[in-house]
């Protein structure tokens, strides 16, 4: 019942026929009403910047408005909350898309003498209290509107019983009229005269509330051809859309979140205007597989101070923290030290963190293949892909005794060495042991006697400071055919903050070689790295 009349579809148009009385069979009367001040519709008759373009930007006031006044008020602790105000604003806001007031009139009883066919309206349906500012009539085919449109389809399909019903009734806000003459203009030709962003928001609310699928889809393709920015993202992403829109619009909200996902890729770099940005921009940009931040540690933390500081409120907070945000977190990349906190975090419901938590232990603790199964899975992809980290995961095995020690396992994938050379790094994430941090760096460089490139791996200290620390250190690699850990260096050295210590040529050949297809080092793809540390107690 929706056929594509559009040109560009290959149907026909029937452009011709639009508001023709020789091509009609039916009045359409418009009546236009003031709209809400509140909600869509309030202002811009007939110039397209009112409805939804009008109501997002209050939305936007208003959050800006409620954030100043969290920056002020954060010690009290009944202040007011900027996003149950925008729910608040929401839901307002959608009992306020009423079904559309129509109706088909019916012929006075007493046609007169002049042989009128009843094209009068009955007084009764004016609101008391909602003045109409004006009436249109246009001619209408009703076999067109009700191709095009589910709502048109019933509304001539309901109560016409006799041939002299010729006319329909739609009550409209101001704002709308524009709207809905270039939506009812789409019907017949499948074109809109314009390409203005504001203006076509309208009318595909429009479309959405008369159910015309078609025209959802033709304003959702023309804003998505459109440059965007940060505001249109969100605003596409905050549309208060029936379950037909949802669908219609989908190519137009993908656009939106790899928008934001692709703007705020770096996310370190745009912390602070992230800190502004609302839950539904949130979620598409943490979403992103190639989000640049140094750890997943990094991301959790972010989450946190982001809730904290848009919902003050403990309660409102743990509910948005458990089906919203904690969804994002891949806590099977996050370190053993952080998913510790995880589980002492009071804004987090302790059976979601025990499980979390745990979740990542046991991945953790898989088979490679079946970790890389996990990650590239649809289904379980959002929870165990790598995202691009600056700092590459680590596996850490600790233990207290008989004297501290550690044991780090790192991998890198073919292309990730690859891209090292000829002068690349790659830093780990940092692990701690006796209280100290460390991390491993793999690195390209030239052999000591500067003849050739070759592989190289170290080990470096984090916290800077006065102390000290003896570690015996062992660097181990898996090798072929057996896949089993070969040692390939140990020593013994004394860090202070901000050393580090290794071998320039861990596997004693040139880089062309450690490369080859036929490399012993690589199994499946991927290079296995061991690093064990101890602490012997003097």
């Amino acid at each position: 019942m929706d056929p594509d009349f559009s040109p560009g579809g290959g149907g026909p148009s029937f452009e011709f026929a639009f508001n023709e009385v020789n091509f009609s069979d039916r009045e359409l009367r418009i009546e236009v009403v003031a709209g809400d001040d509140d909600a869509p519709g309030s202002s811009g008759a007939g110039a397209g910047g009112g409805g939804l373009a009008d109501w997002a930007r209050h939305r936007k006031r208003r959050r800006e408005e409620l954030l100043k006044e969290k920056e002020s008020t954060t010690h009290m602790s009944d202040q007011t909350n900027c996003n149950e105000v925008e729910a608040e604003e929401c839901d307002a806001y959608e009992e306020n898309q009423e079904e559309p007031v129509a109706m088909i009139e019916e012929s006075p009883p007493d046609v007169g003498q002049d042989g009128d066919d009843g094209q009068g309206i009955d007084s009764s349906w004016t609101v008391v209290g909602t003045p109409v500012l004006r009436v249109k009539t246009i001619y209408i085919s009703s076999a067109i509107l009700a191709a095009k449109s589910p709502f048109f389809f019933k509304l001539f399909s309901n109560g016409m019983k006799e041939s002299d019903q010729r006319h329909a009734t739609l009550r409209i806000t101001d704002s709308e009229e524009t709207a809905l003459m270039e939506l009812l203009s789409f019907m017949y030709s499948g074109k809109l005269t314009t390409t203005e962003p504001n203006l076509l928001l309208d009318i595909l609310m429009a479309a959405d509330k008369f159910e015309v699928v078609s025209c959802m889809r033709y304003c959702s393709q023309l804003l998505t051809s459109l440059p965007m920015t940060t505001e249109s993202a969100l605003l596409y992403l905050d549309l208060p859309c029936s379950i037909s829109m949802a669908a219609a619009v989908q190519p137009l909200t993908d656009a939106a979140k790899d928008f934001l996902a692709v703007k705020y890729k770096d996310l370190t770099k745009f912390q602070d205007e992230v800190m502004n940005i609302p839950l539904a921009g949130i979620e598409a940009i943490l979403s992103s597989n190639d989000l640049q931040v140094a750890s997943e540690d990094t991301i959790y933390d972010f989450l946190l101070r982001w809730a904290r500081a848009q919902y003050p409120k403990s309660e409102e907070r743990r509910e948005i923290l458990s089906s919203r945000l904690l969804p994002l977190v891949r806590f099977s990349h996050m370190t053993c030290r952080k998913l510790r906190k995880v589980l002492t975090c009071t804004d987090i419901d302790h059976e979601q963190a025990t499980k979390c938590v745990t979740e990542a232990l046991l991945y953790k603790a898989d088979a490679p293949h079946r970790q890389r199964a996990l990650a590239a899975d649809a289904v379980t992809c959002r929870k165990f892909a790598e995202r691009a980290y600056k700092y590459r995961p680590l596996k850490v095995v600790e233990f207290d005794r008989p004297y501290p020690q550690c044991i780090a396992y790192l991998d890198l994938k073919r292309e990730e060495c690859s891209r090292l050379f000829p002068s690349g790094r790659i830093y780990s994430q940092a692990f701690h042991l006796a209280g100290q941090g460390f991390f491993l760096s793999a690195h390209c460089n030239m052999e000591q006697q500067s003849t050739f490139y070759c592989f190289g791996l170290f080990l470096g200290m984090q916290e800077k400071g006065s102390m000290s620390v003896t570690v015996d250190y062992e660097f181990a690699a898996r090798t072929r055919p057996s896949g089993e850990f070969v040692s390939k260096y140990k020593g013994n050295y004394t860090f202070t903050g901000g050393k580090a210590v290794g071998y320039r040529n861990l596997f004693a050949i040139p880089w062309q070689t450690f490369m080859a297809d036929d490399s012993l080092f690589f199994i499946d793809g991927m290079l296995h790295l061991r690093a064990e540390l101890t602490i012997k107690q003097p």
